[in-house]
C-alpha cells in the first residue's frame, strides 16, 4: 500500500517535470549563469585591487591614550561609499564596500605595527594617522608574510589561530579603553600591552600575527540597539499616533466596555515611566552602555590570529596566552570577544549530534578537520578574506581599545619605537 503510494507521488512529480521542463530548466540555467558571473566578476574585482603595507613606527615618550586612535578610525570610515551603485556592483564586481586591515606582527626579534590599504587610500590613512600622530614615522615596509612559506601547516611549520566575533548582539559594547584609564600616569593602564607582551617573549622560529579587518556600515544597525534599549526599558517601539488613532482607541473601549476595563494610550505611558524608576542600577547601565555604542560610527569587523612555530618545538602555551588577551575586553553583563566554532584550529569543535561523535571518535577524522582549518586559516589570513557567516560590529571607540600605538607605560622590550624624536628644520636654515 505505502509502495503504491510512493509511485503514485513519483509518477506525478515526473509527469509535472515533463509538462514544465521548458520553463524550468532555463530558468535553472539562468540562476546558474547568473551566479557564475557573480562569483567570476568578484574575483576579478579582488584581483585588480592592489595593496600597500604601512609600517607605524612612534615615538618612545608617546603619551597619548587610545583617544586618538578612535579619532584615527572615525576618519578611516570615510572610505565608505555611501551606498554601492547597481553597475558598480554587477558589472565591476564591487559587491561589497572597501576595506582596511589593521596589523600587529610578532616575529623572534620585533612586535611591529601595520596598516594595510587599498592604494586608492594610502593618503587618506597617512593623513589620519599624522593629524593625531604627528611624531610618528610612516613608510611602504616590505609584506612579512612573504617571509614564510606559501603553504602551511607543512612538515617544517605548524599554525593555530582563529577568528573572533561578539558573545552576544551587536549593539552590547566590550569593555573599552575608558575602564583601563585612570587619572594619575602611575595607575594607568594600557589593553594593548598585554597582547605587545606575549609577541615580544616569541623565540627563533617563532611567529605570533594579529589581523583586523574593518568595513564601514551604514547606520540601519543601529535599529536593533534601539530595539533593545525599548525591550530593557519595558516599552514596545510604535510609531506616534495621530487623532484617528485616539477616535479608534475610544471607540473600541466603548464596544469592550463591559468585558473589560478600558485602557488607554497614556497609561500605558505613565506604565513605561514606572518601569524606568523601577529599573536597578545594573540595567540603566546596560541601557547606557547600548546607546553610547549606537551613537558611533561603527564598522563589520574580524579579528583574527595566527602563530607559527616549527613543528618540533611547537608551544600551544603562547596560542594560550595570546587567547587570554582577549578576556580583558569581557564583561558578563555586556559583551566579550570569542573564537569562531568553525575557524578554531585547537579543537575540532562545532559539531552536533552524531556528527560530532564521528568527528571526536575516529582520529584520522579529527586530524583531517584539524589540518583543513589550519590550511583555511593560513590561506584567509594570507589573502585577506572574510569569513563566512554573522559578522560583528565594533564602533570607533571599541577598535581604539582592540588597536591602538602603545603608550609610555607599554615597556616590552622588542617592541619597535623611534629612537630618537623628529623635528622640523629651524627657520633660515642655509640650503646652498
Amino acid at each position: 500500500m505505502v509502495l503504491d503510494i510512493l509511485q503514485g507521488i513519483l509518477q506525478k512529480i515526473v509527469e509535472v517535470f515533463f509538462a514544465t521542463w521548458w520553463f524550468v530548466f532555463p530558468l535553472g540555467l539562468g540562476f546558474l549563469a547568473w551566479q557564475f558571473w557573480i562569483y567570476y566578476i568578484y574575483i576579478f574585482d579582488l584581483r585588480k585591487q592592489k595593496w600597500v603595507l604601512l609600517e607605524i613606527k612612534i615615538p618612545q615618550s608617546i603619551e597619548k591614550t587610545p583617544k586618538a586612535m578612535e579619532q584615527v578610525f572615525s576618519a578611516f570610515y570615510q572610505i565608505y561609499s555611501f551606498g554601492l551603485k547597481f553597475m558598480e556592483k554587477y558589472w565591476e564586481g564591487h559587491l561589497k564596500e572597501d576595506y582596511i586591515s589593521c596589523e600587529i606582527a610578532g616575529n623572534a626579534g620585533a612586535v611591529n605595527f601595520y596598516v594595510r590599504t587599498p592604494v586608492k587610500y594610502k593618503n587618506l590613512v597617512e593623513s589620519a594617522i599624522y593629524s593625531q600622530y604627528s611624531d610618528a614615522e610612516i613608510r611602504e615596509a616590505e609584506d612579512y608574510r612573504l617571509l614564510w612559506p606559501k603553504t602551511l601547516p607543512s612538515d617544517i611549520y605548524d599554525i593555530a589561530g582563529s577568528d573572533y566575533q561578539l558573545t552576544r548582539e551587536n549593539p552590547y559594547p566590550i569593555r573599552t579603553y575608558e575602564y583601563f584609564e585612570e587619572s594619575q600616569k602611575e595607575k594607568r593602564l594600557d589593553p594593548i600591552a598585554a597582547v605587545v607582551e606575549v609577541m615580544s617573549r616569541l623565540k627563533e622560529d617563532e611567529a605570533l600575527w594579529m589581523q583586523i579587518f574593518i568595513r564601514p556600515v551604514d547606520a540601519t544597525w543601529k535599529e536593533e540597539g534601539e530595539e533593545l534599549v525599548a525591550e530593557l526599558a519595558g516599552r514596545k517601539k510604535s510609531k506616534p499616533k495621530g487623532s484617528l488613532y485616539k477616535v479608534w482607541e475610544f471607540i473600541n473601549n466603548l464596544m469592550n466596555a463591559l468585558f473589560k476595563f478600558p485602557q488607554w494610550r497614556e497609561e500605558e505611558k505613565k506604565r513605561e515611566e514606572n518601569r524606568l524608576l523601577m529599573m536597578t542600577s545594573g540595567e540603566k547601565d546596560v541601557m547606557e552602555a547600548i546607546e553610547n555604542k549606537i551613537s558611533k560610527l561603527a564598522f563589520e569587523t574580524n579579528i583574527r590570529f595566527v602563530y607559527i612555530d616549527r613543528v618540533d618545538s611547537f608551544s600551544p602555551l603562547n596560542v594560550s596566552a595570546m587567547m587570554a588577551t582577549f578576556q580583558q575586553y569581557a564583561t558578563l553583563h555586556l559583551n566579550g570577544l570569542k573564537p569562531r566554532i568553525k575557524t578554531y584550529t585547537l579543537t575540532p569543535a562545532g559539531y552536533k549530534g552524531i556528527a560530532s561523535l564521528i568527528v571526536n571518535n575516529i582520529k584520522s577524522i579529527k586530524r583531517r578537520i584539524k589540518w583543513y582549518r589550519k590550511r583555511r586559516l593560513w590561506d584567509n589570513y594570507v589573502k585577506l578574506k572574510w569569513p563566512r557567516g554573522k559578522k560583528s560590529i565594533l564602533n570607533i571607540e571599541e577598535l581604539a581599545t582592540i588597536y591602538h600605538f602603545p603608550s609610555i607605560a607599554v615597556e616590552a622590550p622588542l617592541l619597535r619605537k623611534l629612537p630618537v624624536k623628529k623635528g622640523e628644520p629651524p627657520q633660515g636654515l642655509p640650503i646652498q
